[in-house]
Order: structure tokens, then sequence, then C-alpha cells
């Protein structure tokens, strides 16, 4: 009887062992398929993840010739054109849709750099108006500005300070914005009309640089950008790029080019 007893305990110990032991295995099978089926769901969620999506497009970018070792642009109409020290507007081109904006200018004068292009003087026009609306005060200074005359105030500067500082604070002939007819430079009475550094803490600035890309501007060459951009912060100098465009490169805190570099690739 004892013998039958212990007979029958080891038997069903080894039947709970090998039910364990089965149990087990279903469970460590269970898990491997659902790490696995994690994986494969990660993976899939990978392939599939929709690529960012930003408001420059390809079509948008700079279509460019060399010649001489100079890249010159072939779109220069375009609205979001690149202009810097590596990418040149061709020799003497000037906007066709040149305008004078209904904006205060800190000069009574007549002269060409009161000009901007028809949609990038209406924007800022449109801007001025808000700014005004909520107290702050802003002029234009200085807008379109010819390759002749660009040529004149970089020969000036490169005598003045040298070629080493002329190239921070001045751009070449051929390769400034002001001759796409996109650009303004801005100031304030609280800054004596001055186009320096100070006009950043100015309360026209300071708004500019909050709210400028609503209106479809950048402030060009921002603070810390410098050996990116090739030139010295320029609080005052503002770019027309669109508005969404402009959305774009002031949320991603980027400068132009790097935003531009980001498209390409």
């Amino acid at each position: 009887m004892k013998k039958t007893l212990l007979a029958l305990m080891t038997s069903t110990a080894l039947l709970l062992t090998a039910c364990n032991n089965s149990l087990l295995e279903t469970e460590s099978k269970e898990e491997a398929e659902e790490a696995a089926s994690m994986q494969e769901t990660e993976g899939e969620q990978e392939e599939t993840a929709p690529e960012e999506e930003y408001a420059l497009t390809a079509e948008m970018l700079n279509v460019i010739e060399t010649e001489d070792g100079v890249n010159f642009i072939q779109n220069p109409e375009n609205i979001q054109v690149l202009v810097n020290k590596d990418y040149s507007l061709p020799i003497g081109y000037r906007p066709g849709d040149l305008v004078v904006p209904e904006v205060k200018f800190s000069f009574d004068e007549k002269h060409e750099k009161k000009l901007m292009r028809k949609e990038a003087g209406e924007a800022l026009a449109e801007m001025f108006d808000a700014a005004s609306e909520e107290g702050v005060e802003i002029v234009a200074v200085s807008g379109f500005r010819s390759y002749e005359r660009q040529e004149q105030l970089y020969t000036a500067e490169v005598a003045a300070s040298g070629a080493e500082h002329a190239q921070q604070a001045v751009a070449e002939p051929g390769k400034s914005e002001h001759q796409t007819g996109l650009t303004m430079d801005v100031s304030s009475a609280e800054n004596s009309f001055n186009l320096n550094q100070d006009f950043g803490k100015t309360a026209a600035g300071k708004w500019l640089a909050e709210n400028s890309s609503e209106y479809g501007f950048i402030i060009r060459y921002p603070e810390g950008k410098e050996s990116i951009t090739g030139y010295m912060y320029e609080p005052w100098h503002v770019r027309y790029v669109g508005i969404d465009v402009a959305k774009d490169i002031h949320s991603l805190g980027l400068s132009f080019e790097e935003y531009v570099q980001l498209v390409e690739e």
C-alpha cells in the first residue's frame, strides 16, 4: 500500500513538473511571438512614418549655373531665392516690379533705397501697421540696392576697414540681398534711426524678432548664426520669404541657409 501510494505521489509530481514545464514553454513561446510582433510593428511604423513636410519645396530652390567659379542664380525672381556668399544674382539684375511701400521712412528725399518688390512692400506695410496698433513704431531705412550701388559700398568699406572686415559687414556686388528687392533695413526713433545691433534691444527690434514671421519676414542674419550666414548679427535686416516659409524658419529657430539645407536633404 505504501509502495502504491509512493508511486502515485511520484507519478503526480512528474505530471505536475511536466505540466509546469509545458506551461513555461508556452508562455516563453507567446512572449517571443509577442516581442517579434512588436518589432515588426515598430519596423512597419518606421517604414511608413511620413517624411517631415516643409513650406519650402524643391521648386522654390535656386537654379544655378556656374561660370568662372561663380554660382549665378538663374531664377532671381523667385521669392525664396537664396542670395549669399555662395550664390550670386546675375550682374545688373533688377526686379521688374519695384514699388515704394506705403510705410514711414527715416528720410524724405526720393531714392532707390525706398523700393521693394510689390509683394514684399505690401507685406512690409501690413507688418508696420500691425506693430503700430500695438504701440510699436518702425521706420524703413534702406531697401533695394542696385549692383552698381553695392559695388560702391563694398569698395568703400574695403578702403575704410580692410577686406576682412568688409567680408563680414558688406556683401560683394551681386551677392547682396538688397538687390533682390525683398529686403528692408529698418530702425526706430528709440534707436535714433540707426542700423546697429542695439536695435535688437529696442521695443521695435524685439517686436520684429517675435512677430515678423506672421507677415512673411525673417531676421535674415540672426544672432548665433554668424558662422553659417557669413555675416554679423543684423537685427535690423528683415527679408521677405513668404508667410509659410517664414513661420517654418521661425519655429525651427534656423537661419535661411540651414532651412534650405534641411529641405535639400
